[in-house]
């Protein structure tokens, strides 16, 4: 019996532990199972997580860059790639290997030192010109200790030229006003010291004056134009426009000037019908012509003719005989205040600003404005305006 019942708890015991054995094995397999299940929806969510960052980080107009502790890129965004024109892969390059910008890297040591800078500057060394401004900072761990560099990057190139724009259009109207201000103070103090006693002299001087009072008028309303015109505060009142009765309109008004030099004016424009403002093609008809008189040569001839092109668009021009213009110009003649010629053109008495008011009113009417010229053979100017359509007409 004895044996029997030895034999049977033999084989309960083994059963027993086979059955422990399976259920270990199998709540095993399943807390795994379950490992496994946790650590897959750990990576996910990092995933995920990192798929946002990434997504915000690029969303941001600021260029982004974030540098391990050991000032190696970590992670860039789309707008700092953009800045640079990048398209490599940056990750675990340094600045120096990765842009070649040796004010970068001595940027980051600053920061190291100082914790953050603000409002750096740099210029990029590309042909266009073009500056960055740079704030940066150290991250820091629990322990306060350095676990990288993080540097966001602005665009100030667009400030930069506004700025300079600024600059230079206060300093070119103080130019401009100083002049005939100048005189104007000048012969007023004279005819005070006694001058005026001589009718001769005063009348004179007074002729001086009144010259100058309106160039100075002249100025101001064309720097009153130019500014409605690149404010878009100038509304453009279209409608149909004989072109070549506009060009007889104009001669009439600038007779006096073309016979003071017998300039001969030549009107050689077909019948063209412009689906555009009257008012603002006067002033671009009489500032080409003016400016065509004033720089063409004594005897000679302006023309203005013109042609309907492929697309529909009429495209007019303005011709003088005079010096021309050199190519190194051309590209700048458009320009508020510039002048090939400038003790040239303070001369004759201009404010510099004609001919962009005449590049601003043609783009307003969504044409074009352009110049060609060789030295010695003179100068032409073409712009196009919108033709009326038959059904309009």
């Amino acid at each position: 019996m004895w044996p029997a019942l030895t034999i049977l708890a033999v084989v309960s015991a083994a059963a027993l532990h086979l059955w422990w054995r399976a259920k270990f094995q199998a709540q095993q397999e399943q807390r795994a199972a379950e490992i496994e299940a946790a650590q897959r929806q750990q990576r996910q969510t990092s995933l995920d997580a990192k798929a946002q960052q990434q997504v915000l980080f690029n969303s941001m107009l600021e260029g982004l860059l974030l540098l391990d502790r050991s000032r190696k890129v970590y992670l860039v965004n789309r707008a700092f790639k953009n800045l640079f024109g990048l398209k490599t892969e940056l990750r675990g390059k340094t600045i120096v290997e990765a842009l070649r910008l040796h004010e970068l890297d001595e940027l980051v040591r600053r920061v190291e030192a100082e914790q953050q800078v603000l409002d750096f500057e740099i210029k990029l060394p590309d042909l266009n010109e073009r500056w960055l401004q740079v704030n940066a900072a150290v991250i820091t761990n629990a322990a306060g200790e350095r676990d990288g560099t993080i540097l966001v990057f602005r665009d100030l190139t667009r400030l930069k030229q506004l700025e300079r724009t600024r600059e230079e259009f206060v300093a070119n109207v103080s130019h401009e006003l100083r002049t005939p201000l100048s005189l104007i103070k000048g012969y007023v103090e004279t005819l005070l010291d006694g001058a005026s006693g001589n009718p001769e002299v005063a009348e004179r001087f007074l002729k001086i004056i009144e010259r100058n009072t309106q160039r100075l008028d002249l100025l101001i309303q064309d720097l009153l134009t130019i500014s409605a015109l690149e404010s878009g505060r100038m509304k453009l009142d279209l409608q149909p426009v004989d072109l070549s009765a506009l060009v007889e309109k104009v001669f009439v008004d600038l007779h006096s000037k073309a016979d003071n030099k017998n300039v001969e004016l030549v009107n050689d424009l077909p019948v063209l019908t412009a689906h555009a403002d009257v008012n603002r093609l006067d002033q671009v008809f009489a500032n080409l012509v003016d400016n065509a008189i004033k720089y063409g040569r004594a005897n000679g001839a302006v023309r203005v003719a013109g042609k309907t092109l492929a697309d529909g668009r009429l495209e007019i021009f303005v011709q003088d005989d005079g010096p021309g213009i050199p190519a190194e110009a051309l590209d700048r003649v458009f320009e508020r205040f510039y002048r090939v010629d400038k003790a040239r053109s303070r001369d004759q008495g201009g404010t510099g600003l004609g001919l962009s008011i005449v590049k601003h009113i043609v783009q307003a009417h969504g044409g074009e404005v352009r110049v060609e010229s060789e030295m010695g053979k003179g100068a032409t100017f073409f712009f196009t305006v919108p033709a009326i359509k038959i059904e309009a007409a």
